[in-house]
């Protein structure tokens, strides 16, 4: 996994692209979904104009819908278990 990591990073300041973020944002990624497993979260971001843009926090109440996957609903609760 480090050799990985080390590979990336130098990938990253070569290219300029800084991060997965800003590559998925540059190719026209419509929606942008970050889990953090220790925490029990999940962000949502979303195409607005040219990028990307925060949406909202979801926790382990809520539910994962996306207006890009029509009848997608995911309880929170259940990717947590």
């Amino acid at each position: 996994m480090g050799k990985i990591h080390v590979r990336l990073e130098k990938w990253s300041e070569e290219t300029g692209l800084g991060s997965a973020f800003q590559l998925y944002s540059l190719y026209g990624v419509q929606e942008y979904w970050i889990v953090n497993w220790q925490l029990q979260t999940l962000e949502v971001y979303r195409r607005s104009d040219a990028q990307l843009e925060f949406v909202s926090t979801l926790l382990a109440k809520d539910s994962l819908k996306s207006p890009i996957l029509p009848g997608l609903v995911i309880p929170m609760e259940k990717i947590f278990l």
